[in-house]
Parts: C-alpha cells; structure tokens; sequence
C-alpha cells in the first residue's frame, strides 16, 4: 500500500505532465475549491480557487507553443511536496527561455491546497518575446478591470 508522500508525489507528477502538455480542461480538478497559487516574484498575482488557477496559467502559458519540464528532484512527506525543476518556454525553434524554479505544493485529501513557485521571473521576463509580454499585461489588466 502506496504511502501518502508517495501519493502526493504521484498527484504532483500528474499535475506536471497535464500542466506541461497544456492539458487546461484538467487542471482545475487538481486543487481543492480555496486552493491558493502563489508566485512568490509577483506578490499582485496570487489567485484563489481553481477557475482562476486555470485562468493564470491559460494566460502565461496558453500562447506559447510548447514547454518542456525539466524534474531535477522532487521530496514529499504526508503533506508537502517540494520540486525543484527548470521550465523551458519554447516560444519559437529559435527562441527558448530556461526558468530554474523550486515549487511547494500542499496537499489537502488527495487535492492541492496551496502552490507557490519560487524563481527569478527576471530570467523569464528580461528574454521573453514583446508579444507575449504584451499579451499576459493586456489579459491581466481586463482580468482586474
């Protein structure tokens, strides 16, 4: 009988592969109906609940065309799971951004209570395409509005 950080860790793997493969009709299923997404860089980003976990990573990640996940390694106990991993945004053959990050996710009842992801978002942002910076600030300005 698998043990609850074995479990969480499962849970958190199948998150990565839906997240990665842009699989968004499966995401909000992941969190519990408070969940917390938290990106420590942009303290204004936090979002509560899972339509509008969905609704943040549609719109940061929906446009670009592929991400690639990178797992250097992952720790769980019966609660917690800590990932440290890169990101690579493929915004073009020619064009990709590797983002090292550490993630922390709690899990509540087989559901994640609360994710926060810890990088320098400076990595991303200082060589990301115009477009796209336009895009994530025009949606999250109409998402504030």
């Amino acid at each position: 009988m698998p043990t609850n950080a074995e479990r969480n860790l499962d849970l958190i793997r199948r998150f990565w592969s839906d997240l990665y493969a842009h699989r968004f009709d499966k995401i909000a299923a992941y969190f519990t109906a408070d969940a917390e997404y938290d990106d420590v860089p942009i303290p204004a980003a936090k979002v509560i609940g899972p339509a509008a976990i969905v609704r943040k990573l549609e719109i940061g990640l929906g446009r670009v065309p592929r991400h690639v996940h990178h797992e250097h390694r992952m720790l769980a106990d019966d609660t917690t799971v800590m990932t440290e991993h890169t990101e690579d945004w493929c915004f073009a053959d020619d064009h990709v951004v590797a983002l090292p990050f550490v993630s922390v996710q709690v899990v509540d009842a087989g559901r994640i209570r609360l994710w926060r992801d810890y990088s320098n978002i400076d990595t991303l942002l200082s060589a990301a395409p115009q477009w796209w910076l336009d895009h994530i600030m025009s949606a999250w300005n109409q998402d504030q509005s």
